[in-house]
């Protein structure tokens, strides 16, 4: 895949997620703290979810993109297990639960409304370093994973699984509205 066409998707991606989020700051607190079941998140918990993951992984991203002395590849190429982890997390017509680790499971932490500035926040820094990684390789820098430090994706593939892990617990919290709004009928 070439890599520019790469780094666009994923910047109009961030773009659309930050959208979606944005009109979130607008929703009553009682609807964002609503849950389905006393064992399923609320919107708040979905945001803060993915909040954690990018205190994992911003920051080691953002170092290793300005410590690097690569450059930028024509080619992007996805390694076997990024390829299949960028994948197997996006939303499909049945999506199977994951189960979480537990410091990335904020069910009944106390959250408000700074969890979704929070979010936005991360995802400009997202978009950010998306754009900073045109200049460097995205097939040859590695970043550890959260599941374990012996195990590193190439930035090119930790970008779409972040970025597809947001996609994820968007169609979650779309889902959320959807038996909110049933609930109130």
């Amino acid at each position: 895949m070439n890599t520019e066409t790469l780094i666009q998707s994923l910047i109009d991606d961030v773009r659309l997620i930050i959208n979606k989020v944005e009109k979130l700051k607008f929703y009553e607190l009682d609807s964002l703290k609503w849950r389905e079941s006393e064992n399923s998140w609320n919107i708040l918990e979905c945001l803060e979810h993915l909040n954690l993951y990018g205190q994992f992984y911003l920051p080691q991203i953002e170092m290793e993109i300005k410590n690097s002395n690569t450059t930028s590849d024509i080619q992007f190429k996805s390694g076997l297990l990024g390829g299949y982890f960028a994948k197997s997390i996006l939303p499909k017509n049945k999506t199977k639960k994951i189960k979480t680790f537990k410091n990335k499971n904020p069910i009944n932490a106390s959250l408000n409304i700074d969890v979704i500035d929070n979010f936005i926040d991360q995802q400009i820094r997202l978009l950010d370093l998306l754009i900073k990684s045109r200049h460097v390789s995205l097939n040859k820098i590695k970043i550890r994973t959260s599941i374990s430090s012996f195990l590193s994706l190439n930035l090119g593939d930790t970008f779409q699984f972040l970025i597809n892990h947001i996609i994820r617990h968007l169609d979650q919290i779309n889902r959320i509205e959807v038996a909110f709004k049933l609930s109130r009928h």
